[in-house]
């Protein structure tokens, strides 16, 4: 019980993340079947469209937005501030996460990188920024891969000529997919910040208090 209570949040959203993908997953292959049948085409079984452009390219697509979210989130809010949201540190006072690591290199429960020092310590305090931008840009190009797969199956369809990846990277279509998600991303980030200046959920560390000023900054 103590495991479940440590990890609820991870556990919940891996769980719902699992079940969401085997519902695309799913909903997709039953899309694409009637798609081939449209088109008098051989279908292809749920294994099969499992790794196919139709579905990876949808699913790396959704993957590249979110991290894409998120490492832009983590490095803005290092330096940018919003008063009175619970997501931006507060622009008037220093804030603990700004502090020196080197400060705590003698403490024995600090992270190990934190205690040797060096460009280890260094790398490891912009780690969570490094991170999810890498994991950004692997999604990229795996969306990109698949979705000229994907491009080149429907060309196949319709009797047209296939294109290359880096062709690909300059069509109007794969820039369409990517920025009709990044838009909602970074649109939503921004709603979050604001209506947390004015609204709260009692007991969620991404809202302050109920009972805090509009002006307080920072959860």
């Amino acid at each position: 019980m103590k495991f479940l209570k440590d990890n609820g949040l991870t556990i919940v959203l891996v769980v719902l993340s699992i079940t969401t993908i085997g519902g695309m997953l799913l909903t997709g292959w039953s899309v694409y079947t009637h798609e081939l049948a449209e088109h008098e085409s051989a279908q292809i079984g749920l294994g099969a469209y499992a790794v196919s452009g139709h579905f990876l390219s949808s699913l790396f697509e959704n993957w590249e937005s979110e991290f894409l979210q998120m490492s832009a989130y983590v490095m803005l809010t290092a330096f940018l501030f919003q008063r009175g949201s619970a997501e931006s540190k507060d622009p008037d006072g220093p804030a603990e996460v700004d502090g020196d690591p080197a400060d705590k290199a003698g403490d024995p429960e600090a992270p190990w990188p934190v205690r040797i020092g060096g460009w280890m310590r260094t790398a490891y305090s912009y780690s969570l920024g490094i991170a999810l931008a890498s994991l950004f840009v692997l999604t990229f190009v795996l969306h990109l891969k698949y979705s000229a797969e994907a491009e080149n199956a429907e060309a196949v369809l319709h009797g047209q000529p296939a294109t290359s990846m880096i062709g690909h990277l300059g069509s109007a279509q794969f820039w369409f997919e990517s920025l009709q998600n990044w838009q909602s991303e970074f649109l939503s980030t921004a709603v979050i910040v604001v209506l947390s200046i004015f609204l709260r959920f009692r007991g969620s560390p991404e809202s302050k208090p109920v009972a805090a000023p509009h002006s307080e900054t920072g959860s």
